[in-house]
């Protein structure tokens, strides 16, 4: 079992390791840059490194000041988190030949499934639908009005390479193709470290359903269920809840089945999870995988009662999954909402000092996973999630209304918050009754709420 656990990243997600860690016995090491080195939770560690300044290229994204840092602390795993460098198979194999233990897949299995395209050839190549469009990047403009022409406007250019929503850019028209193609391309280089890019076509009205799983060193996998991450803005969840709505039995089998081929074929080892497109007519496309531990994995928590992070844990450690895909079952439904530091209208960032903080109480029924406390810095150089609001119901209705009262007694003062926003959404007839898809936020900002 692992002894050392050096936790390669910042905010939440800390303290969320921290806690499933004092359960295990595990020692645990997080590391800070110098914009956050009053946070909160390098208390609740039991070290704490600083790796560098502000920028996140000196702290949290440089390799080797990571690696230092679990070498001097005597760690002997470390855990990437979410974001920063937790998909990055130069950091996985850095941590191998470190001789640390790596909590998720193999630097060989990220750097493979790091290309869109190598994940969609490998689905289509065992039957598993794709979102239509190239299986390979496309070479120029040319190609990419080639496309249009023939299968219609306006299609996705998307980044082979991209992740976290960025990359992504449509085409509406052939006079778009060259300057859309030569934009994503320059994003992509700078941005991850190549321009290709592949073509997909537009889903109307589609719905964002994933499956999150676990898999070890023993050819085992088991799917905890699927998540519905429809409600986004700029291709970013912000609302996410389970089970899906719209998901029947035989959906779940049948996506199931398509996230088990998908991962024993590529011999993926940890916590990670399919992301699927479904289309306004039922059909299901698989999208991309993501290798790592997701921001909205608490929802999946609450309804299998399984811990994600535990597992992450005994996985990497070589322990064998101990239940079966029968012993997973749902129990009730639970809703998370991302409190963002942004401005709930324009998006924009809004860093800066909470001057107050008043948190709603948590009971078995509502959870909080967050790093504030009050005088507390937000600084402007990282990605501005604050907290996740998370409530369980018998029923939807019953954890939205949970979540809803939960949400009101969320105060913070001194910077701009997605609260309000999150508040509307909840509130809106159409999400209440289900009807939602990838634009719904889109139409909520038209109406001004």
């Amino acid at each position: 079992m692992i002894n050392r656990l050096l936790i390669a990243n910042r905010g939440e997600i800390v303290a969320r390791i921290i806690r499933t860690c004092k359960k295990l016995g595990v020692y645990t090491v997080a590391v800070y840059s110098e914009a956050d080195k009053h946070a909160p939770y390098l208390e609740q560690a039991d070290d704490a490194v600083l790796i560098g300044p502000a920028n996140p290229m000196q702290s949290y994204l440089n390799i080797e000041a990571l690696i230092q840092a679990a070498q001097r602390t005597e760690a002997d795993a470390v855990h990437p988190g979410y974001g920063f460098l937790s998909e990055r198979g130069a950091f996985a194999e850095a941590a191998e030949q470190a001789g640390l233990i790596w909590v998720g897949p193999s630097a060989k299995v990220l750097k493979a499934i790091s290309s869109k395209c190598y994940c969609r050839h490998l689905a289509d190549g065992i039957q598993v639908p794709v979102i239509p469009g190239t299986l390979d990047p496309v070479s120029d403009s040319q190609t990419v009005a080639a496309y249009g022409r023939d299968q219609g406007w306006p299609i996705f250019l998307k980044l082979d390479k991209g992740g976290g929503g960025k990359g992504i850019e449509i085409v509406n028209n052939e006079s778009e193709a060259e300057e859309v193609l030569q934009r994503a391309s320059r994003i992509g280089q700078m941005a991850f470290g190549s321009a290709d890019c592949y073509i997909e076509q537009v889903v109307g009205h589609p719905r964002h359903i994933e499956v999150q799983f676990l898999a070890d060193k023993h050819g085992n996998c088991v799917c905890l269920g699927e998540r519905e991450c429809s409600v986004q803005r700029r291709h970013q969840k912000i609302i996410e809840e389970a089970p899906s709505v719209v998901v029947t039995d035989e959906d779940r089998k049948r996506l199931f089945d398509r996230a088990r081929s998908i991962v024993l074929k590529i011999g993926y080892e940890g916590a990670g999870t399919i992301e699927n497109l479904r289309s306004a007519d039922g059909n299901y496309y698989f999208m991309e995988i993501n290798a790592r531990l997701q921001v909205e994995h608490p929802v999946t928590e609450y309804l299998s009662g399984v811990d994600i992070v535990k597992w992450q844990l005994l996985i990497a450690s070589g322990e064998e999954i101990n239940f079966s895909q029968t012993d997973v079952k749902m129990n009730g439904h639970a809703i998370e909402a991302r409190v963002y530091a942004e401005d709930p209208e324009t998006f924009m960032p809004s860093p800066g000092t909470i001057t107050s903080l008043r948190l709603p109480e948590t009971d078995s029924q509502l959870r909080i996973d967050h790093a504030l406390k009050e005088n507390g810095s937000v600084p402007p150089f990282y990605d501005p999630l604050l907290a996740k609001v998370i409530a369980w119901g018998s029923e939807r209705v019953e954890a939205s209304n949970r979540l809803i009262e939960a949400l009101a007694d969320f105060q913070i003062e001194g910077i701009k918050t997605t609260i309000p926003l999150n508040l509307a959404i909840l509130k809106r007839p159409e999400y209440l009754a289900g009807n939602i898809d990838t634009g719904f936020i889109d139409n909520i900002l038209r109406n001004k709420y």
